[in-house]
């Protein structure tokens, strides 16, 4: 019999979320998709730990619970917010088959763990809207939006250059920045990556693309679009370039192609980039 229902849980790898917040979430998903959908939050989404949605152990609990539970389709982050890189690498090892057959939808912080995921052939790691979005301006439409992507991957949802059938992956500059030379930095070499971020001074986005292209993977890749980079600080005098600018001198530098501006970014606009590139029938 042909499974009806898609099932989605949620965790929260870096902060928490409110109950209310979870309600709100619930509420747009009905009035799209009546009980056809059900969005299944952990109740590790509402821990406390200071600054952390409850402990570094509670939270790598909580998304193994999560990917290796074969009942669910996708698994979605909630919200970023610093934490994700401090869950336990042991958790990788302990993926089952159920963890593979899973899309994994989040962006800012949670791009470490689509960055792992992706590295390791694990499922399929989307850069896409969190229930925080709901924070923000239009977040009803970003949040909508990830909705219709789990459930038909609705090809509207999309980046305009992830429909073009090539390699595609997207991330925060500054998180980026942090997973060169790590273990959990995938290749991506032949991909057109999108970059974007928030609340950041211009020189700082200059520091992390001279760390960006030095990675011997996107030194290979198809090109290098820029997100929005947005609520940039004043420094105490003017950088003397754009975010754009900054972008542009770095690709040139390493000898990769700046491919232009994505739609992509801290914002209820933000659209969806699968990491590979998307399946389009």
């Amino acid at each position: 019999m042909a499974k009806t229902t898609t099932h989605i849980a949620l965790v929260c790898p870096g902060g928490p979320i409110t109950q209310d917040l979870a309600k709100k979430t619930g509420e747009i998903a009905a009035a799209r998709y009546g009980d056809s959908v059900r969005l299944h939050f952990h109740s590790q989404c509402f821990l406390r730990a200071g600054h952390f949605a409850g402990t570094d152990a509670a939270r790598s609990a909580a998304f193994l619970d999560v990917a290796n539970d074969p009942q669910f389709d996708a698994v979605w982050f909630a919200r970023g917010g610093y934490g994700a890189g401090r869950l336990d690498e042991n958790i990788f090892t302990q993926l089952a088959d159920a963890a593979r057959n899973k899309t994994y939808l989040g962006y800012s912080d949670a791009g470490v763990l689509l960055a792992r995921l992706y590295k390791e052939r694990i499922g399929s790691p989307v850069h896409g809207p969190m229930p925080t979005d709901l924070t923000r301006d239009g977040g009803d439409e970003a949040v909508a939006r990830a909705i219709d992507y789990l459930v038909q991957q609705n090809v509207d949802a999309l980046e305009p250059a992830a429909k073009s059938g090539k390699k595609t992956a997207a991330f925060n500059i500054t998180i980026l920045s942090h997973l060169v030379g790590t273990q959990w930095m995938p290749d991506l070499a032949g991909h057109i990556l999108m970059l974007e971020d928030v609340g950041e001074y211009l020189y700082r986005i200059d520091r992390a693309m001279f760390t960006i292209i030095a990675d011997h993977g996107i030194k290979k890749a198809a090109g290098i679009m820029l997100g929005r980079v947005a609520d940039v600080p004043e420094n105490d005098r003017p950088f003397g370039q754009t975010e754009e600018e900054i972008t542009q001198y770095w690709c040139a530098k390493a000898g990769v192609p700046y491919l232009g501006r994505a739609d992509i970014g801290h914002d209820a606009a933000n659209k969806i980039v699968p990491f590979g590139g998307a399946r389009i029938s």
